[in-house]
């Protein structure tokens, strides 16, 4: 776990790094002359812990950045957010640039970087179950994300390796806004 931290926080101040060089000279920058950089995060995520991390410790400000970072609440909205202009740089799944993609955009956004190797998801239930088997879940409703999001073909493809039928073993609830999920699970 210590060894992916620091490589997220390697390559998250290697690209900063690279979009703040044209502006910081070979001598050092003082407050004033740092560079801004907004940032817009799909969620709150214990996977982005390096990029906490270095923005409390002032890293990024040794680098000649200032990082104004915002959450999102979904990739859908991380998209709109660097679209139109009020973000320099977007984290969400890849499939938020392919949509815009396809939807023949002439403005659209290229995916430059990957900063983690696993979706962010995390299954969990109302009842405690030690000896857990995917077979558990036959039956369940599930609220995976929207539709077509990494969140949501992740867990269609563990189901599947699985050897459960998303289409027939399980209700996948897709109606449930990004934001909205963890409050929708704590109130049923």
């Amino acid at each position: 776990m210590k060894k992916l931290i620091i490589s997220l926080v390697v390559i998250l101040l290697v690209i900063l790094t690279v979009i703040g060089i044209s502006s910081i000279k070979n001598s050092k920058t003082s407050k004033t002359d740092l560079q801004t950089v907004n940032l817009s995060e799909v969620t709150r995520s214990i996977f982005y812990a390096p990029q906490y991390i270095a923005l409390s410790q002032g890293f990024f400000e040794e680098e000649g950045l200032k990082i104004e970072l915002t959450t999102a609440q979904g990739a859908d909205a991380v998209m709109t957010s660097v679209l139109a202009n009020q973000s320099d740089i977007g984290f969400a799944g890849p499939e938020a640039s392919i949509y815009v993609y396809n939807e023949g955009k002439e403005d659209y956004t290229e995916v430059f970087a990957g900063l983690t190797k696993r979706d962010g998801s995390f299954l969990v239930g109302r009842k405690e179950n030690v000896a857990f088997n995917w077979t558990d879940v036959k039956g369940s409703t599930i609220i995976p994300g929207r539709k077509g999001g990494v969140p949501y073909m992740t867990l269609r493809y563990v189901l599947n390796q699985h050897g459960i039928n998303p289409e027939t073993d399980v209700v996948l609830d897709d109606s449930i806004s990004f934001d909205l999920m963890a409050g929708a699970f704590s109130s049923r």
